[in-house]
């Protein structure tokens, strides 16, 4: 299956885009629970957002999309694959009290105790 290729080219390039890397204000939305990962590899909004923290989250998700995009052109599979992909290392990084929607919809909060989410297609 193609989404197997790409689970094993993201693991090889390190897995999906870094939360280091992101400003402080999106740091503090997914500390307060405002914003949370989907499940096709973007950031969501669990509450409706700021002006200010929807360009940040904006950014973040353009650039997810490019670099699904490039991936996608080198492994012969769509972005949409890449990102749903790029999903099983983002729910892996989910803290404990952070938000995540999983495909089958509504946004769900990782509980003390709880494994991190892991949705069957991850493998």
């Amino acid at each position: 299956m193609r989404l197997t290729m790409v689970l094993a080219a993201m693991a090889a390039m390190g897995g999906a885009p870094a939360a280091a890397q992101e400003p402080p204000i999106v740091v503090q939305a997914r500390g307060a629970g405002l914003i949370g990962e989907r499940f096709d590899g973007y950031l969501g909004y669990v509450t409706a957002p700021s002006d200010a923290l929807r360009r940040q989250v904006s950014t973040i998700n353009i650039r997810r999309r490019s670099l699904y995009s490039n991936l996608a052109a080198s492994r012969k599979a769509t972005p949409q694959e890449v990102g749903i992909a790029a999903s099983c290392t983002l729910f892996a990084r989910v803290p404990v009290g952070g938000y995540y929607l999983a495909s089958e919809g509504g946004w769900q909060r990782r509980a003390p105790g709880q494994a991190a989410p892991r949705p069957d297609y991850c493998g």
